[in-house]
C-alpha cells in the first residue's frame, strides 16, 4: 500500500476547529499529537493504517517530532476507546486503524489473505447498502436491549484479492 505524503493533514483553521471540537466532545485533551493523529486519519478516511504505517506517515511531519512509538500507541488506543477510530484486527492479528465516521454503523471491507491489503467495499456494495445498514441497526438494537454499550460493527470479507489471484496464475503459467 502506498501511503499519502506527510503534510496532507488539513491545515486550515476550520479543519483544526472541527478536530478540536471532536476531541473536546469526547473529553480528550487537545494536544498537538492528538490533533495531528486525528487530523491525519480524518484526512484519509478510506485508508486503514497499522501502527507502524501511521508512525511512518507522520514521521515526515515536523509537528510529529516528539511523537514516539509509545505515545502513538496510547493515543490511538484512547481515540479508539471513545469511538473516534475504528480498530480492526486482520487474520494475521495485525491491528489496523481508520477514522470512524459518525454516520456509519458498519464499514464493510475486504481483507486479502495473501497480501493482507485492506480494501473498502462501500462502492462494491452500494446497491445493497440499505440492507447492510438495516442489518447493522437490527444488531445494534438487539445488543442495546441486552445492555451492551459502545457498539460498532466490523463487516469483514476475507479471501484472495484479484491482484493476488492474477499474479499467482501468472507465476504458475511461467513455471
Amino acid at each position: 500500500m502506498t501511503l499519502p505524503l506527510p503534510g496532507s493533514v488539513p491545515a486550515n483553521s476550520k479543519a483544526q476547529d472541527a478536530i478540536d471540537a471532536l476531541l473536546t466532545a469526547h473529553s480528550l485533551r487537545r494536544t498537538s499529537a492528538a490533533r495531528l493523529v486525528l487530523g491525519w486519519l480524518l484526512a484519509h478516511p478510506d485508508t486503514s493504517y497499522t501502527h507502524a504505517q501511521l508512525q511512518a506517515a507522520l514521521a515526515g511531519d515536523t509537528a510529529a517530532g516528539g511523537l514516539d512509538r509509545v505515545t502513538l500507541y496510547r493515543l490511538i488506543d484512547r481515540l479508539t476507546q471513545v469511538g473516534l477510530l475504528l480498530c480492526r484486527v486482520d487474520s494475521q492479528r495485525v491491528r489496523r486503524y481508520q477514522a470512524m465516521p459518525t454516520s456509519v454503523h458498519a464499514i464493510p471491507h475486504f481483507e486479502c489473505q495473501s497480501c493482507h491489503r485492506d480494501s473498502p467495499l462501500a462502492g462494491a456494495l452500494q446497491a445493497n447498502a440499505l440492507d447492510l445498514e438495516r442489518a447493522a441497526q437490527t444488531a445494534f438494537e438487539a445488543l442495546k436491549a441486552l445492555g451492551y454499550q459502545g457498539l460498532s460493527i466490523d463487516f469483514a470479507v476475507r479471501g484472495v484479492c484479484a491482484d493476488c489471484v492474477t499474479s499467482a496464475t501468472g507465476s504458475a503459467q511461467i513455471n
